[in-house]
């Protein structure tokens, strides 16, 4: 599952990173901390790992 904007994939990112150690949950805010709750490490990786090349900032929040 590819990240759908930019601010999801560095979201996704940070929450990889606490959910590995490499930093301190207690930093997170908002999206990036409720991601490290729900999600897996590997669902993580798949959105953290996504191309940011022609990925709007913000996803449009209607669909």
């Amino acid at each position: 599952m590819p990240a759908k904007s930019k601010a999801q994939q560095k979201a996704a990112g940070a929450a990889l990173s606490a959910k590995r150690g490499d930093t301190k949950k207690s930093d997170l805010k908002g999206a990036s901390r409720s991601m490290a709750d729900s999600m897996s490490e590997k669902q993580l990786h798949e959105l953290a790992s996504t191309d940011r090349k022609g990925k709007p900032e913000h996803a449009s929040k209607s669909r």
